[in-house]
């Protein structure tokens, strides 16, 4: 793990994305990360299209966390954000 950039437990369901948002810390700068329903499911192995209820796609994320922070080092590493510093791991 890349110990300059923090996964902070801060995630939420953002209705206007319809995804979960978790922060990282990189360099003293908080950016917002992105990940689908979609991806959630994949990364859980996850058959059927979870349900798009706050509470059951946190705990999702909960299940695939440490899957979802190494990808999001990645895009981070490679400097692969969007216009407003976010990055989105699909």
């Amino acid at each position: 793990m890349n110990q300059s950039i923090l996964f902070p437990d801060l995630q939420y369901w953002d209705d206007a994305q319809g995804q979960i948002c978790f922060i990282a810390q990189s360099q003293g700068m908080n950016i917002k990360c992105y990940i689908s329903s979609n991806k959630l499911a994949e990364l859980n192995d996850f058959s059927e299209q979870p349900s798009s209820e706050a509470a059951a796609m946190l705990a999702l994320f909960d299940a695939v966390r440490f899957d979802a922070e190494e990808i999001a080092e990645d895009l981070i590493a490679a400097e692969d954000f969007d216009e407003f510093g976010a990055v989105h791991l699909g």
